[in-house]
């Protein structure tokens, strides 16, 4: 499917009786970088999270707050990767929906849904964190497990509430060449109020969680320093110092992936409340969103990672699976050799020693 332009001057005023041609004129480019993406972080995402909910299953004979949050943000992070295939789709046929507005619309809302939910999971993580080493006598009845369940439904509750309106507005739009458009910004241009809708879901999804995180995660570094500072000998494996780092990690993933998609959300409404921005703004900030969105949305894949440093048994399964793959690959090269036979037995047991002071 081709791409058609048609140019307009940036001059061109937003009103309910004009046009923006501009706003796709990226599509060539989008149409194959975007799901070159996507699919990385659908691969990664959906693999890396099915191994942590792989590792978490055993814990949940045992249950705890941690485990709880945890299960909750993989299983987020599980159906957020299920939800990319149609986006995939659409981005390759170069922002072109051909599936009908509702399904446009709960594809859009199960990917907003799993968006912020991730994001409220990683914010009640820190905060039990918090609670666990700074805190741990004052709050300890937020941490039962029973009060536990009832925060985490209450997440999805509030996550709903946050993305339900979306059913009401208008997903989908035609566009002047033919190419159905789902989930844009420029198909809610017209909603009423729509910039005060936005600000406040700025405030209520990333600010709040990022202020909540940030304080929580500082007060928790200050409190881990303080004890290993206070008594050296205490953390001589460097525990403190790996949990420090890992907070710093998770700190600065939230940060980087979040903040430029929710600023750039924040900056356009505030112009859009003082002005009426013009068809090259409108176009720039809806190029600028695409950009953001995929920041955004690789947090997903990179929560893995994360585990993978963080997480003794996520690192063991992982290196597990790639032993036995490599194992396989090696055995199948053994056996079309002349000399696969004789030599079997010995290749395995030199294959094994080494993944296995590779594992350590």
């Amino acid at each position: 499917m081709g791409s058609t332009t048609v140019p307009v001057t940036s001059t061109l005023s937003l009103n309910n009786d004009s046009s923006c041609y501009t706003l796709y004129t990226h599509r060539d480019k989008a149409r194959v970088l975007m799901p070159l993406f996507y699919c990385v972080v659908f691969i990664v995402g959906l693999f890396g999270n099915c191994l942590a909910l792989h590792v978490i299953r055993p814990n949940l004979k045992k249950m705890n707050s941690t485990t709880l949050y945890s299960l909750n943000l993989v299983i987020s992070d599980i159906l957020f990767a299920l939800s990319l295939p149609l986006r995939i789709a659409y981005y390759a046929l170069g922002f072109h929906w051909t599936l009908g507005e509702w399904t446009c619309k709960i594809s859009g809302l199960i990917f907003y849904i799993n968006t912020y939910a991730g994001v409220n999971f990683m914010t009640c993580l820190s905060i039990d964190r918090f609670i666990a080493v700074v805190l741990p006598l004052r709050y300890a009845r937020l941490k039962k497990v029973k009060n536990v369940y009832y925060i985490c439904v209450g997440v999805w509750m509030l996550v709903l509430a946050q993305t339900l309106p979306l059913l009401k507005m208008p997903m989908t739009h035609m566009e002047h060449d033919g190419f159905i458009t789902c989930m844009e910004y420029p198909n809610f241009e017209k909603v009423d109020h729509i910039a005060s809708i936005l600000i406040g879901a700025v405030f209520i999804g990333y600010i709040i969680p990022v202020v909540t995180i940030l304080v929580c995660y500082s007060a928790l570094c200050f409190k881990l320093h303080l004890r290993t500072k206070a008594n050296p000998l205490r953390d001589k494996s460097g525990r403190s110092r790996k949990a420090i780092g890992v907070i710093c990690c998770v700190s600065l993933v939230f940060v980087v992936c979040f903040s430029p998609y929710h600023i750039d959300i924040l900056q356009y409404m505030m112009r859009k409340l003082a002005s009426s921005p013009d068809c090259a703004d409108l176009t720039a900030f809806n190029i600028s969103l695409h950009v953001t969105v995929c920041m955004m949305n690789l947090n997903s894949c990179l929560d893995p990672f994360i585990y993978f440093f963080a997480c003794k048994g996520y690192k063991k399964k992982l290196l597990k699976i790639l032993k036995m793959q490599i194992s396989m690959s090696f055995s199948s090269a053994v056996r079309t050799s002349p000399e696969g036979s004789s030599k079997d037995s010995a290749l395995h047991s030199i294959l094994n020693a080494s993944c296995h002071r590779e594992w350590l």
